[in-house]
């Protein structure tokens, strides 16, 4: 015989989990040690569910992201990472533990079940011994199907310690797709090919469905550019001659120029989500709206035409209906150099800043000189919530999926930190970047010590104005007044009291070399952090 909390960490090792990220107590955490997966402890529970998110998004799944923790104030503290997982779509197994059965519902004790409903695509708790195996296969049945968000069990602590009686039923569940109706996928193809300036809008479902190629070869057989949602960022090569970028509360005047020009737009594997770090879709334009989740349909935007289904299934079926109405790819050449064109002149008007020789230093000049001295292929990186988003999306150009981890429906600061270790532990010879604020800092700031600990060299870029700056407009009495947006520290020092490698930089000739002796402390095997001293700039792209 097994005790619960083995039996729980046995079905996770079946599954294919070999990780997994908490804050003691929970049983499962020694449990799951025992059964040769690897416990990552954090220094604070938001973080440790985003680092599970991270791990989920970079292997698509594959290996699931888990989460475990104490409960009561554990489990609190833990809310707003679910919450984010949540609001950007990322299936993560979320295992808190609960108060005694009999005390589950006791006013003023944090019952998890109840209070993350909410946040989670499913939510339950674990009752009884003999319902183990059946709880756990109805949550990686949800974690693995549909629409992908977190899934909750909540592990009752004195239930835990049971002995679960007999051998384990349990096989890993099964993972299912499905197609867009193939009539709707006729029409929608007679749609593409009539359209005079067709516009494809592509999401992170194209990342989950893998459908890279796919979405390629139908762009290329219509010459039609493509843009992408800051989830679906790295989904479509960025240096592709039709790619006009990622957009969200910033975004590439390519990016808005086709839109508002186009006469249809095709969005795949999007949610349309109406949101001020989207992609604003004009109001006068036929859309088809390709996505997983019918829900989605007409609930920001108005479509025209709809198909239901997995990306990558949805666009292989819309390539071939294409090709039978075309017999070759589209001269593509005026496009192109539209869009060249237009990316001219708008990062003409950008190449000051991106470029500026001042100090003390702009953070665009930070951010373009990074872009131009690592391999952005073999690189992932990731922003933080506020300016340093609106700093590196529109110009940063990914090339390899998921080379980028975009995010926005919800913008808690400090999320960078965790997306950027789970992201290492899921790919380890990639160079892992996060960009920050000297605001996101002080959320997840001390997690730097879990880099250093778990043998997770990242790079920070760090960008230090000293200041809140993008409530400066909004904050002006209380700045004058109480100086109440400033903010204080000595960054480098702190990532190297953590055990890290940490510098600061206050000289533009002094960007590049600093870049280059941070990726090397990282080949050491060390984390770094690198502190940018920049103005308090604010400007962005916004069109």
């Amino acid at each position: 015989m097994s005790k619960v909390g083995g039996v729980i960490a046995e079905i996770l090792r079946r599954e294919g989990v070999d990780v997994i990220f908490g804050y003691p107590r929970n049983a499962v955490l020694e449990e799951a040690a025992t059964a040769g997966i690897r416990p990552v402890i954090v220094r604070q529970e938001r973080t440790g569910v985003h680092m599970a998110d991270a791990l989920s998004r970079m292997s698509r799944g594959r290996r699931m992201g888990v989460f475990a923790m104490q409960h009561g104030p554990g489990t609190e503290n833990a809310y707003g990472g679910v919450a984010q997982a949540y609001s950007e779509s990322v299936p993560v197994l979320v295992l808190p533990q609960g108060y005694a059965r009999r005390l589950a519902f006791v006013p003023d004790n944090y019952n998890a079940t109840v209070s993350m409903r909410g946040i989670t695509k499913h939510a339950e708790p674990l009752t009884s011994v003999a319902e183990v195996s059946n709880v756990m296969r109805r949550a990686f049945t949800q974690l693995r199907n549909g629409r992908l968000r977190p899934v909750l069990v909540e592990l009752p602590n004195d239930l835990l310690k049971d002995e679960v009686p007999g051998p384990l039923d349990y096989q890993p569940v099964v993972r299912t797709r499905s197609a867009p109706d193939p009539d709707a996928v006729q029409v929608a193809a007679d749609m593409l090919v009539a359209a005079q300036r067709p516009v494809i809008h592509a999401g992170q479902g194209v990342h989950w469905a893998e459908a890279y190629d796919e979405l390629r070869m139908l762009a290329e057989l219509l010459g039609a550019p493509v843009s992408t949602s800051l989830e679906g960022k790295s989904a479509f090569d960025e240096t592709h001659e039709l790619a006009l970028g990622s957009g969200g509360a910033a975004i590439p005047r390519t990016v808005r120029h086709f839109l508002d020009r186009s006469d249809l737009i095709l969005g795949i594997g999007c949610s349309f989500s109406e949101t001020v770090f989207g992609v604003s879709m004009p109001a006068d334009k036929t859309i088809i709206h390709a996505t997983l989740d019918p829900a989605d349909l007409n609930k920001s935007v108005r479509c025209q035409h709809a198909l239901v289904g997995d990306a990558k299934l949805t666009l292989a079926l819309l390539v071939d209906a294409v090709r039978q109405r075309i017999r070759a790819p589209r001269d593509r050449s005026a496009i192109v150099a539209e869009i060249k064109a237009v990316e001219r002149e708008w990062l003409a008007e950008w190449m000051p800043l991106l470029t500026s020789p001042d100090s003390p230093i702009s953070p665009y000049r930070v951010l373009w000189d990074l872009q131009h001295n690592v391999d952005v292929a073999n690189t992932i990186i990731t922003h933080d919530a506020g300016s340093p988003r609106d700093q590196l999306t529109p110009f940063w150009k990914s090339k390899a999926p998921l080379s980028y981890i975009g995010w926005g429906k919800s913008t808690q600061l400090g999320y960078g930190l965790g997306l950027a270790m789970g992201a290492k532990l899921a790919c380890p010879d990639k160079l892992c970047i996060n960009v920050w604020g000297d605001a996101a800092i002080g959320f997840t700031g001390m997690d730097f010590e879990t880099a250093v600990r778990e043998r997770l060299p990242i790079l920070s870029i760090l960008l230090n104005n000293s200041s809140m700056a993008i409530e400066l407009d909004i904050m002006p009495e209380a700045t004058k007044r109480y100086r109440a947006t400033d903010i204080s520290g000595d960054y480098a020092a702190f990532a190297r009291a953590l055990g890290g490698y940490g510098e600061r930089i206050e000289k533009v000739a002094d960007i590049v070399p600093a870049i280059r002796r941070g990726i090397d402390a990282t080949l050491r095997g060390q984390p770094a952090l690198l502190e940018f001293i920049t103005t308090k700039e604010t400007r962005a792209s916004r069109l």
